[in-house]
């Protein structure tokens, strides 16, 4: 996957699970500890806008829902 390819929630939030999972391991190295820890903010930060997007459509959806409930009665 190059740098323009984002991944999918599912996938972000999998590879962030197993970077967690690697810097738990204490015989990694520094050097590798900082890289996955950058990589899995940015997977962070993709699964964060992720969720708040989802989270912006579901209450634009119920807020549509809540006006042509009130148009109806």
């Amino acid at each position: 996957m190059n740098k323009n390819d984002k991944p999918s929630f599912e996938e972000a939030l999998e590879k962030l699970e197993a970077i967690v999972e690697k810097l738990g391991d204490q015989s990694i190295s520094l050097e590798k500890s900082v890289e996955l820890y950058e990589e899995g903010l940015s997977l962070s930060k993709i699964c964060t806008e992720t969720l708040e997007s989802a989270t912006l459509k579901i209450e634009q959806i119920d807020q549509a829902m809540n006006r042509d409930n009130k148009e109806e009665s």
